[in-house]
């Protein structure tokens, strides 16, 4: 029943992020590019204000899958880096925070772009 119920809380968390984000798509003139980067802002500035972790240790993966957790992991790393290294922190911190997610994301972009074809959308006559 646990299990069931750590999965159920990852589900709503997750699917009200979903769900504010597609209306958003359907109610504003705001394109999809500027929503993710709205996502990620938003995960930035919650988890610099410390909102976010308790939503985190709430919703496991249905906080932290979505883009706002990427946002979030983003400013704890450079939080953490600035206590450690100081003002450099600013700059590597994010990056070695969120490396194994942005090595992931280009591992499978190759994969994607070695296993099928491209090509143009548009029947060209």
């Amino acid at each position: 029943m646990e299990t069931f119920l750590e999965y159920a809380k990852a589900f709503v968390v997750g699917g009200a992020l979903c769900v504010v984000g597609q209306l958003l798509i359907d109610l504003t003139k705001l394109t999809p590019a500027r929503i993710l980067v709205s996502y990620v802002v938003a995960g930035v500035l919650l988890g610099a204000v410390g909102v976010y972790q308790p939503l985190i240790d709430f919703a496991g993966g249905g906080a932290t899958v979505p883009l706002t957790g990427f946002g979030n992991l983003l400013a704890k790393g450079v939080k953490e880096a600035v206590d450690k290294d100081g003002l450099i922190g600013a700059l590597t911190g994010g990056l070695t925070s969120a490396a194994a997610g942005v090595t992931a994301a280009i591992v499978a972009g190759l994969l994607a772009g070695l296993i099928f074809k491209s090509g143009s959308k548009i029947n060209e006559k």
